[in-house]
């Protein structure tokens, strides 16, 4: 590496620092007169109209900071709240992905897992246990085969579309603010794809939960969660049961009923004994009831005690994914029409398309959670009462409030924030867009220390380069993915419930910083295939006639409202460098090399490709320092990084 390069990630690593930000009083929330107080942090109407582009959407396109500051700040920022842009051009390109409008049920039928294809095609003749044999050669072309003869899908093919379709709509969506808000709420009330057991409901997850209910009230959306498929799986709830439900009986009476049963050998005994054996080696899960407090709510210095984590999790017994999703199992009817009976409904029975609330998994005995007592029999209703309780709590206020800060503000955002937006939480009964409004209408958040200081994380990055060159097209959303994951956020892969991290030290390294700088330098020298744009139409085909005029030109562009004057002078050396791009690959590959792999976002290195040049016209300076590096330097540069 040298030393130039180095003096450059040392320059990039340095910039990522944060500044303590000031505190103001701000006055009341109200939709009809809302003011933005950027003028007394100092800032242009432009310099605040990037700020709002840079941190509520996935990064400005050219020339939009005209089109909001003739539109007006707060008439933007409201039209983005309302979330009712027209999308047909966005809609259009999603046309080709079925999943999108499937239901879980559909999915589970056009998308089955290999289990399922190996007993349907054992149901069909075409396998048996000598085919299924461990280490048999022809099992996986048998179920490729079968696969493909009937159809069906790949859960690789189902986790495509759900990624393409995200590259999409951040890059294309006229509702940014929608958009940044799934992605945010996605990450709190994390889910992976990396494993099958729940990864198949993440498209209805995305889609039905957090997108429908990003932009609404608190509790509206916890309790959707609560109730998917996705985090019922991901987090053990839907096989957690109680040991006083009211018709399966206590432990002491399951095991008496397994003493009676255990000369029984009909086939009704045996069965019957396989049930309770099941219940009995079942019982009570916390995972859920643990990350629903720390994670979700309260936080983890919310007040909450161990013992409460426990009553959480017996409230939550019986809460559950509906038995039969498999819209052609032909079990399915049966189950619809016993859950749906009125006899079902009378015992506390609680079916609501893919949620089942099971009355005979329920603890039906006395709890309590943070004081508040809870009465034996109150079945599912006690389950919606300790969501109101959870999500109407001060504590759950400040975390809340202090995450949508940290997200859109700072690092470390001042508490006087982080207060006025709580009280806002409180009085407004979590209403997420009156919260917004608050924090926008604060000056803390039009203050110049919080100007530009967010680490774009690599999905941002991303999306902000495509949206930034005006990418008319991205063909292979999956080549512009694997460049996401080799600068390491594998997106819906991260496996803890937490989500990815939300501050620079964790996205700031010498090694990502390298796979940054190299992915500005493919962008422009087309080493990502699919990707539609015109370098030289940003400048509307006017031609810069040096380097450095190029440079000069096309930071004004592609980083809007900056005063460019420091970023110049500290990119212009690195002009003069022919082999930059070898370099920062090489020094990429050996970094890569030494770095610890250990973490569930491995390095994915990208398909190399014929080199073509998008910009056409004739450059007066020498080829090897053309536009295409002069706008590969300013995206690796340490201001692009920033949002």
């Amino acid at each position: 590496m040298t030393r130039k390069l180095k003096k450059y990630i040392l320059l990039l690593i340095t910039s990522v620092s944060f500044f303590a930000l000031m505190s103001f009083s701000v006055k009341s929330v109200n939709d009809s007169d809302v003011k933005f107080p950027y003028k007394e942090a100092g800032l242009t109407e432009r310099e605040a109209a990037a700020h709002l582009l840079n941190r509520f959407t996935f990064g400005p396109t050219p020339h939009e900071v005209d089109k909001v500051v003739h539109q007006g700040l707060e008439n933007w920022f409201l039209q983005q709240l309302s979330a009712k842009n027209n999308d047909d051009e966005l809609n259009r390109m999603l046309q080709g992905y079925d999943a999108l409008t499937m239901s879980n049920a559909e999915i589970l039928k056009k998308y089955p897992g290999n289990a399922e294809i190996q007993k349907m095609a054992m149901e069909d003749g075409l396998m048996n246990k000598d085919s299924l044999a461990k280490g048999s050669q022809n099992k996986k072309k048998l179920m490729n085969d079968y696969r493909m003869e009937n159809g069906f899908g790949t859960y690789k093919q189902l986790y495509g579309q759900l990624i393409n379709q995200k590259i999409l709509r951040a890059t294309y969506s006229q509702n940014q603010l929608q958009e940044v808000m799934t992605d945010f709420w996605f990450n709190h009330f994390n889910i992976s794809l990396a494993k099958s057991s729940y990864g198949m409901f993440a498209i209805s997850y995305e889609r039905d939960v957090l997108r429908k209910n990003c932009l609404t009230n608190f509790e509206q959306l916890l309790l959707s969660t609560a109730k998917s498929p996705a985090m019922l799986q991901y987090l053990d709830n839907a096989r957690s049961s109680g040991k006083n439900s009211r018709l399966g009986g206590s432990k002491e009476d399951m095991e008496r009923r397994m003493e009676k049963l255990k000369n029984d050998t009909s086939a009704t005994g045996k069965n019957m004994q396989e049930k309770i054996e099941r219940r009995l080696n079942s019982g009570l899960n916390e995972n859920y009831a643990r990350e629903l407090m720390e994670l979700h709510t309260l936080g983890v210095d919310g007040g909450y005690t161990q013992k409460d984590v426990t009553e959480v999790a017996r409230i939550l017994t019986g809460w559950t994914v509906f038995p039969v999703l498999r819209e052609d199992d032909p079990a399915r009817s049966k189950k619809l029409a016993l859950f749906d009976s009125e006899k079902s409904k009378r015992l506390g029975f609680v079916h609501e398309g893919d949620f089942l609330f099971a009355i005979n998994r329920h603890d039906d005995e006395e709890k309590t959670v943070l004081g508040k007592k809870f009465p034996a029999g109150g079945g599912y209703g006690e389950g919606l009462e300790l969501f109101h309780l959870l999500a109407t709590h001060p504590s759950t206020a400040k975390f809340i409030s202090k995450k949508i800060a940290v997200h859109f503000v700072s690092d470390n955002p001042p508490q006087s924030l982080i207060d006025k937006m709580a009280k806002t939480f409180l009085e407004k009964k979590g209403d997420i867009k009156q919260v917004l409004l608050t924090m926008v209408q604060s000056p803390e958040f039009w203050s110049k220390d919080a100007v530009r200081e967010k680490i774009k994380s690599p999905f941002e990055l991303a999306i902000s380069t495509m949206r930034i060159l005006n990418t008319s097209s991205i063909n292979r959303p999956d080549v512009l993915n694997r460049w996401i994951t080799k600068m390491g956020q594998r997106i819906y892969f991260y496996q803890a419930p937490t989500g990815f991290p939300d501050n620079a030290k964790y996205w700031i390294n010498t090694s990502s910083l390298l796979n940054r700088i190299n992915f500005g330098l493919a962008v422009t020298s087309n080493r990502i295939p699919g990707l539609n744009y015109d370098l030289a139409a940003l400048n509307d085909y006017k031609e810069p006639d040096s380097p450095e005029n190029a440079l000069e030109v096309y930071c004004k562009l592609l980083l809007p409202e900056r005063d460019i004057a420091s970023t110049v002078k500290r990119l212009t050396p690195l002009l003069n460098d022919p082999d930059l791009g070898t370099k920062v690959e090489k020094a990429s590959k050996e970094s890569a090399a030494n770095a610890d792999d250990s973490d569930d976002h491995k390095p994915i290195t990208p398909p190399t490709k014929k080199k073509t040049d998008n910009y056409t016209g004739s450059l007066s300076f020498n080829n090897s320092r053309s536009l295409k590096q002069v706008v590969g330097i300013i995206l690796g540069s340490p201001e692009f990084q920033r949002r």
